[in-house]
């Protein structure tokens, strides 16, 4: 698999070959442009550490020195070449209209589908500039930037399926009512159909059309937790679990009929407040009252032409009507907004990605971002790569350190998005934000979940940013095992126990805990509890007892957790960026560092090494040993089409348990509201 990589990119190395006579050029040409950049930047109260800039410019000298390949970086074939390939093809809609001039005024166009997430996957998708997925941050980087632009009159949005959180599109939208200012721009939206989530976004429209055929869906939003138990019942699968906290219901679903009183409270308290916010964002789009809205809410489906009479649209046209329109209205060319921009257009990425040239990063004093995405695990997990969609101890930790270490950053957000995971792994990301927070500031800005685990690695910040939809708090410990004994049997499976130890068949899956055992499991899980109540107590200057009347496993939205202490700022990452400047003292227009940051080969070929690991360490793709994942496959196969859902759902949490197995663990499990 190596070898025919390396065939594979031995072109693309030879793409960067260049006469040494136009790689001097190229090199000193870059030189004089850093230099009279350099003179102009400035960071903090005195506009950067001489010493600091110095030293960073030693360690580039250093590592070009010891790179022949280094000078390759500036290659303009290479950069032709980039710029030929990101061009539109023949057939390929055009991406400006013909009358598009930036001095005079003029629309841009934004096309928003797709999933909104907060880092964009790795694949052959990302590389070529086409990911699937928006991120939160490209499109408020693409709104700021936007908004410096003279001569711009307004913005057009473009809108396809779209899956978007409350929390998530709360952001969005307020960035979008800052960009139209005080009525200085406009801001017309074109979408193909509307649901909960993306009716409440695109409320901040001057003008918003539907396409013929296309649908408003805007039911309110719900959870559906799927219980369990009764199917564990018949297969006689028994659920061993505890949990410290009342409001602690992760593994109810395994141990429970039904929600507990408990659960049901805090549901109708997050729903709660995700329908207010829907219902504030119809009132504003339409001009209803609140209880008008709450009508509409209920009547649930709508046309596109009951829309419009409703007032939740204002037309119904198809996109290119629609476009042609807005921009004749005024005589203004447009331009689409490319979110992110493409690999192929920057020259340098190529020999970033082969490793050729070190990763773009401020040299002058700047914030560091670093998003925590995913379940929190123990161990490097997938590595660099694996950054995107986990957040592993072993490779989060070690990447603090380091921000701690480095003089240029001057503070740090964290971006949290997270229902937590290993305890263990938390609480030595705990400790690395702690020993960062002893050097500079950290700010953390909470997505749409930062829970248990995820409020933990978040609870010693100086400062913590949630969104009013954002799930947080859950402050508990939940633990156990599925004992599948008595299952096995009934399948003509005998076990048979050998073992040294009073308490040697604690963690087999075979039987349930003794009375003993159990009592020590306990015990153990309540000093994680204290170790928690202790973290939150510290980093949010509260006492033990005051978090521990928050606590008891409950979630809570940001609105409600900033009410309680556990929140200080309702505000996006945008804000708790600006934050961090302020704290730092560190102008706004100074560049970020991110993390993690553009895949390099580096980083895939050091990810094969954990993923061999991990496909030798799991009997099935899906975790399951391979008694547990026949019966589960064959139960499949029994309760048709209608069924397949509540054997997902069984799969999903039996698998989640299996690959947590032998460790403490504080995490919710969440039925996202209905979009």
């Amino acid at each position: 698999m190596r070898k025919s990589s390396f065939l594979l990119l031995s072109p693309l190395a030879a793409l960067l070959a260049c006469l040494p006579l136009a790689c001097e050029r190229a090199s000193d040409e870059r030189a004089g442009e850093r230099s009279q950049q350099d003179d102009g930047k400035g960071g903090g109260e005195d506009g950067g550490d001489e010493a600091t800039e110095a030293r960073h410019e030693d360690d580039k000298a250093d590592e070009n020195a010891s790179n022949p390949f280094a000078a390759m970086a500036g290659n303009p074939f290479a950069a032709m070449l980039g710029r030929k390939l990101d061009e539109p093809g023949p057939y390929d809609p055009p991406r400006q209209s013909p009358d598009f001039d930036a001095e005079r005024p003029h629309l841009r166009v934004l096309n928003l589908k797709g999933s909104v997430s907060e880092l964009e996957g790795f694949g052959l998708d990302s590389l070529m500039g086409g990911g699937g997925s928006l991120t939160t941050r490209s499109v408020l980087d693409a709104l700021g930037k936007l908004a410096d632009e003279e001569q711009l009159s307004g913005l057009v949005l473009r809108v396809g399926p779209l899956a978007v959180d409350m929390a998530r599109a709360a952001q969005l939208r307020r960035a979008l009512l800052e960009f139209k200012g005080d009525g200085a721009r406009q801001l017309l939206c074109h979408a193909e159909g509307l649901d909960n989530g993306s009716t409440y976004l695109l409320s901040a429209c001057d003008e918003l059309v539907l396409a013929p055929l296309g649908s408003v869906m805007i039911p309110g939003p719900v959870a559906t937790p799927i219980h369990i138990k009764g199917l564990l019942d018949e297969f006689e699968v028994e659920a061993d679990m505890l949990h410290i906290g009342a409001f602690k219901g992760a593994a109810e679903p395994l141990t429970r009929e039904a929600p507990s009183p408990e659960m049901i409270e805090t549901l109708e308290a997050v729903i709660g407040g995700a329908h207010a916010n829907l219902v504030a964002g119809v009132a504003a789009a339409s001009g209803r009252s609140e209880d008008e809205a709450r009508a509409l809410i209920d009547q649930a489906m709508f046309t596109a032409e009951q829309a419009r009479e409703a007032g939740l649209i204002d037309g119904v046209e198809v996109w290119e009507a629609f476009l042609s329109r807005v921009s004749q209205d005024g005589e203004r060319g447009w331009k689409q907004v490319k979110l992110g921009g493409s690999p192929l257009a920057d020259a340098s990425a190529l020999p970033r990605f082969l490793g050729l040239t070190p990763p773009k990063r401020p040299s002058e004093p700047h914030v560091a971002l670093v998003y925590a995405v995913g379940g929190i695990i123990d161990g490097r997990g997938q590595g660099a790569l694996g950054a995107r969609q986990e957040i592993a101890s072993g490779q989060l930790v070690p990447v603090l350190d380091r921000l701690a270490a480095d003089d240029a950053v001057f503070a740090v957000v964290l971006r949290i998005d997270s229902g937590g995971g290993s305890a263990r792994a938390s609480e030595q990301i705990w400790y690395a934000v702690t020993r960062l927070r002893e050097s500079k500031p950290v700010v953390v800005s909470m997505a749409g979940v930062a829970a248990s685990g995820g409020y933990y690695i978040a609870s010693n910040a100086n400062r913590i940013f949630a969104e009013a939809d954002t799930l947080t708090g859950s402050i508990g410990v939940v633990g156990g095992k599925l004992v599948f004994g008595r299952a096995l049997e009934d399948l003509g499976i005998k076990h048979y126990t050998v073992g040294v130890g009073a308490r040697a068949t604690l963690m087999s899956p075979m039987e349930r805990w003794s009375e003993d055992e159990r009592a020590r499991v306990r015990e153990t899980m309540e000093h994680t509890y204290a170790r928690f109540i202790e973290r939150v107590a510290t980093g949010r200057a509260m006492t033990p007892e005051a978090v521990d009347a928050v606590a008891q496993g409950r979630v809570w939205t940001g609105a409600d957790a900033k009410q309680r202490g556990l929140v200080d700022e309702i505000g996006g990452l945008d804000a708790a960026i600006a934050e961090a400047q302020n704290l730092a003292m560190i102008d706004p227009s100074v560049e970020l560092e991110v993390y993690p940051g553009e895949p390099t080969i580096k980083d895939i070929f050091a990810s094969f090494d954990q993923l061999v690991a991990v496909e030798a360490g799991l009997a099935r793709a899906d975790g399951l040993t391979p008694a547990l994942g026949s019966l589960l496959d064959g139960l499949a196969a029994s309760v048709g089409p209608e069924g397949l859902a509540w054997v997902a759902a069984l799969r999903h949490s039996v698998g989640l348990v299996a690959q947590l197995r032998g460790s403490t663990v504080w995490a919710v499990e969440w039925t996202m509201p209905a979009r």
